[in-house]
């Protein structure tokens, strides 16, 4: 028996195998959440120092600026002592728990936030597969639950949304509605009607709303890229799901905003990122939408 035909067969490899691929995922994420916001810090102060004759200005030095930053150089170094890290320090999760959380080299502690996003990683990935079976719609939804977790993350440190991330995760979920819904009624991908009309309202929507809100109060309620990333979970999950979306994203950050408030750990004009309540709702919605949008016509319609 191959190994397709292995995970076609046996949900319980399926689920094991994603999970395991998602805490190498969730390591990778890592990556991208601290680095991609520095990379476009870089870009953005080289684009001001060739706009600028005064390159002194600029904060960081124009020497560490032609240093090459990407996503795989330089090596991961520790962020206290800048001892490179060793492959075996490198085990998601594991490396963690088998360094008690501190570096093996001047025994700082590591931030808790790398085990807890491969976990979670790892964890949503086996949901997926859960969810999906064996099939290109577990791909896709591995695909768009990566980029989820990627673009909470950053928005939560930054309270930025990066274009690279949002505007290739709206061309993807366009690709994929080209192939029509999958048989077996998976809710990924959606026909190309419902993806097109889901993006242009996912982003008409709330740039409506944003508008709005600015002319009646004269700030800003939210940042460019939520239009983006509700465009985006529009393209995947189609027009039908953006209600339901956003109403669970409102409730969400309503509770939080006030949570946060009560216990004085936000101030009422800081702002909350909007991001990652769209993130989490657009997950739950690839999870659940169709059970939850039935079960509400299914209730509207007993009591009509």
């Amino acid at each position: 028996m191959s190994v397709l035909e292995l995970l076609a067969t046996s949900p319980g490899a399926l689920i094991s195998t994603c999970l395991v691929l998602g805490l190498a995922v969730g390591s990778f994420l890592n990556v991208v959440i601290y680095r991609l916001p520095v990379m476009l810090e870089r870009q953005w102060r080289e684009q001001c120092t060739e706009l600028s004759a005064d390159a002194a200005a600029a904060t960081v030095p124009a020497t560490a600026l032609a240093e090459p930053f990407n996503l795989v150089v330089p090596r991961s170094t520790c962020p206290a002592c800048g001892t490179p890290i060793k492959a075996w320090q490198n085990i998601p999760l594991l490396s963690w728990l088998m360094l008690r959380g501190r570096c093996a080299s001047c025994r700082k502690r590591i931030s808790v936030r790398y085990p807890v996003v491969e976990a979670l990683t790892g964890i949503l990935f086996a949901c997926a597969a859960w969810r999906y079976g064996f099939g290109w719609p577990t791909l896709a939804a591995l695909v768009l639950t990566g980029y989820l977790i990627t673009l909470t993350f950053i928005d939560i440190d930054h309270q930025l949304l990066p274009d690279s991330l949002t505007l290739s995760l709206l061309w993807i979920g366009l690709f994929l509605s080209l192939g029509g819904p999958q048989p077996g009624g998976a809710p990924i991908p959606v026909d190309p009607r419902s993806s097109l009309i889901g993006a242009m309202t996912g982003y008409a929507s709330l740039w409506s709303v944003y508008h709005l809100f600015r002319l009646l109060t004269g700030k800003e309620g939210m940042g460019y890229g939520d239009f983006k990333l509700f465009a985006a979970l529009g393209a995947w999950l189609g027009w039908q799901m953006l209600l339901p979306l956003i109403l669970i994203a409102a409730t969400v950050g309503a509770v939080v905003g006030v949570a946060l408030i009560t216990a004085r750990r936000q101030h009422r004009s800081t702002p909350i990122p909007f991001g990652p309540f769209l993130a989490i709702s657009g997950w739950l919605m690839l999870m659940f939408g169709q059970q939850l949008v039935a079960s509400y016509f299914g209730w509207f319609a007993a009591y009509r």
